[in-house]
């Protein structure tokens, strides 16, 4: 991406070949020129004051003056510099949306600089605003056109969008070409006699050569958030060709592998790049060594190595943190806000908060729901608009309040039976069942609800504002803005093999996507995916607190949605069965307890939905393979079919129907293996031999743990108690959606 120093030659420049100037203001313009690009600051400031004092009219000189000043202090007043130039616009009288003329464009570098600036303090909405005002106006400003267009790709990647990326290289291509015979056809006729000439058309090769280079990397990430293979095939061979092995081209290579699924070689990849040799945060403004550690987190993470992939975030934190103390006092508190004592170009260089998400996510992965309620907690107060990370805290809250599904479950502890204690002896020796699992709990009494803690009260919070950031209604279908980049030229992207329509400059009406920072945005179907997660969750947490209207309203609007996956269509009928019945609405939730409801217990959604940060050096995670169902929740349509057995005949109890509900139980019975019938079951077992006054059989199922022994269990997967939070591979289905249905207890 083109500096502000380079603009500042270009302003001098242009000032010395501007008519109705003196050649005395010329020759101080040129001397100027000169001493910056010597680095010799105070000596071009004395001949820029010397020169206003001839045109204090000028605002040229003021400006150039500022920058001058700001190279001074080693790019450290960054906001100083931007004040400055805002200052200069105002006493212009222009605004970026008058600019309609070509009259204008002779403030376009004092626009530029502001376009710059933006960049730098992750300001891309106003950047590009400005930056696309000004490729209007390309053709008479060949002179910065490169400089211009560079920056508009780079901001179109880091917002994802990569078709806009593509058409803009296609332009820079074009200006190359043209720029690069003009100035070899003036260079031809005197290259063999010229030796000055010659050294200058050999530099002007290696510059053509470098922004070939440039484009080439840059359209492979262009590419990459596109999923477009094959392309991207094409471009990587480009790459090396012209970058050789280093580090941002290895990197690029490495993410390429990554998108295919070779993780193996992508890690070989990245431990081939010499990230030592790479230049430092306080030249470029990245850190390389972070990059790293973040990349192979990331692949780690897609090969389902959770812990290892959380050990390598970790050492990223740790750089990233040893690059902010490298900063200085400046990278923290109350000068930060201001931006200064920090390098303008190191600005982008904190990647603390996509980090932290990563890590968040990650902890979420391997059961620390506190931990990672933490990490997610910190991310969400710069990423607050994203709708995932809401939900990404909710689960956080009721996986910390539900436990993992290989902890016992309250009250009803499976290994140990239904019997919770035995008290006293002999003749006065009781049996204490275990309870029901606790429901309509409130969790955090006496504190807000809106007290940042994992309780589930905050749970509906998260969810709520989660649901508020999706849009009503998406009619069009947005075109795959997805993915992230990587190291200073690298990207990433998520899984998948669509690819994108021709390149196009401009983005219609309807081609509208959802940000989600620090991930990729969401398009239609993500949303939608996303809003059944969502609405599950929060009819659960709904029960959780005993807002069982609310959790019925959820439910029923889960189960409205268009595409609902297998495994939320059977626990949105759960929830309204478990409202319903709470409602004293009995025979309503008998009919969502029809286990003819349940066809397909699938955890899969579309499959190119990632909840990776994605940032420089993010890269977002792809569905690892060999995807397993979580051992709390059903793994086919019959195991599926006998909890929703289990709980109608619960719900026949209710209404003193005992036969039916002997049926259902005996009929749920037969379709799993004895040991994996959860213990509510066994539960209602009991409570049905005590209706029909058979205390005997009722104690002979209680000291055996078993229900109806003259049954025969068939050979069929397992049912692992009642559905509990399920956690996916897949970042956007939820990663707990319990389903908590009330049974009957004993009189």
């Amino acid at each position: 991406m083109a500096e502000t120093g380079s603009d500042v030659g270009d302003m001098k420049h242009d000032s010395v070949s501007s008519p109705g100037i003196s050649d005395q203001e010329k020759e101080m313009a040129t001397n100027a020129f000169e001493a910056f690009k010597a680095g010799s600051y105070d000596e071009s400031l004395k001949h820029l004051d010397s020169l206003q004092e001839l045109n204090k009219e000028d605002y040229k000189v003021t400006m150039n003056k500022a920058i001058t000043e700001f190279y001074k202090s080693g790019q450290t007043t960054t906001s100083t510099l931007k004040q400055t130039l805002i200052t200069l616009k105002n006493q212009m009288h222009t605004a970026v949306d008058d600019i309609d003329g070509l009259d204008d464009v002779e403030n376009s570098i004092l626009n530029y600089n502001q376009a710059v600036i933006h960049y730098h303090m992750r300001q891309y909405s106003e950047s590009i605003s400005i930056g696309e005002k000004l490729y209007q106006f390309l053709e008479p400003f060949e002179k910065f056109a490169q400089a211009i267009c560079f920056l508009l790709v780079d901001l179109y990647l880091l917002t994802f969008q990569p078709e806009k990326a593509l058409h803009l290289l296609a332009v820079l291509e074009k200006l190359t070409v043209k720029d690069g015979n003009s100035k070899n056809g003036k260079g031809e006729s005197t290259y063999s006699t010229n030796k000055e000439s010659s050294s200058l058309k050999a530099e002007f090769t290696a510059m053509i050569e470098a922004a070939k280079s440039k484009m080439h990397q840059y359209k492979v990430r262009a590419y990459i958030q596109m999923k477009s293979l094959k392309a991207c095939k094409r471009e990587i061979k480009s790459v090396m060709n012209t970058s050789g092995n280093s580090a941002p081209s290895l990197f690029l290579k490495s993410n390429f592998e990554y998108l295919r699924g070779n993780y193996r070689k992508a890690v070989k990849l990245l431990n081939s790049s010499n990230i030592a040799e790479h230049p430092g945060p306080l030249k470029t403004g990245e850190c390389v060594r972070c990059m790293f550690w973040n990349n192979l987190g990331c692949i780690h993470f897609a090969m389902g190595k959770h812990n290892l992939g959380l050990f390598y975030f970790k050492k990223a934190l740790q750089e990233n943190d040893h690059v902010c103390a490298q900063l200085g006092d400046g990278s923290n508190g109350q000068a930060a806000k201001k931006f200064t004592g920090i390098p303008m170009c190191a600005l982008l260089a904190n990647k603390r908060y996509e980090l932290l998400y990563n890590c968040g996510i990650q902890l979420l992965h391997i059961g620390r729901p506190l931990a990672a309620f933490e990490c997610l907690m910190e991310a969400v107060q710069v990423y607050h608009s994203n709708p995932r990370l809401w939900l990404r805290l909710a689960e956080c809250c009721i996986t910390a309040n539900k436990g993992s599904s290989e902890q016992e479950t309250k009250g009803l502890p499976s290994k140990k039976g239904i019997v919770q204690a035995v008290v006293g002896q002999g003749y006065h020796r009781k049996i204490v069942l275990a309870s029901q699992s606790a429901q309509n709990t409130i969790y955090s009494e006496g504190q807000s609800a809106a007290i940042p803690v994992a309780s589930m009260e905050f749970a509906a919070i998260c969810l709520r504002n989660a649901l508020l950031l999706l849009p009503e209604h998406q009619q069009h279908d947005s075109k795959p803005d997805n993915g992230s980049k990587s190291c200073s030229q690298s990207g990433t992207t998520e899984s998948g093999s669509e690819t994108s329509d021709a390149c196009s400059g401009k983005t219609q009406e309807g081609d509208k996507f959802i940000p989600a920072a620090p991930s990729s945005p969401l398009r239609k179907q993500e949303v939608e995916n996303l809003r059944c997660s969502i609405l599950a969750c929060s009819a659960y947490v709904a029960l959780a607190l005993g807002d069982n209207l609310m959790a019925l309203n959820h439910a029923e609007k889960l189960l409205h949605q268009t595409k609902l996956s297998g495994s939320l269509k059977f626990l949105g009928h759960l929830y309204a069965a478990e409202a319903l019945i709470s409602l004293d609405r009995i025979s309503d939730a008998i009919a969502h307890l029809n286990p003819e409801n349940v066809t397909d217990v699938s955890l899969g959604v579309s499959s190119s939905e990632q909840d990776q940060g994605s940032d420089k050096g993010d890269l977002e995670p792809v569905e690892s393979s060999g995807k397993q169902t979580p051992l709390c929740y059903p793994s086919s349509v019959s195991s599926a079919r006998a909890t929703m057995l289990f709980n109608l005949g619960s719900a026949y109890c209710l209404r003193s129907e005992y036969e039916k509900a002997r049926k259902c139980l005996h009929q749920a019975a037969s379709m799993v293996n004895t040991k994996e019938i959860p213990p509510e079951a066994i539960l209602l077992g009991v409570y049905l031999e005590l209706q029909n006054g058979n205390t005997q059989l009722a104690l002979q199922i209680i000291k055996r743990n078993q229900l109806l022994p003259s049954v025969k269990p068939a050979s069929s997967p397992d049912l692992r108690k009642k559905p509990l939070p399920f956690q996916s591979s897949q970042p956007v289905q939820p990663i707990q959606t319990p389903s908590s249905f009330t049974q009957v207890q004993r009189k």
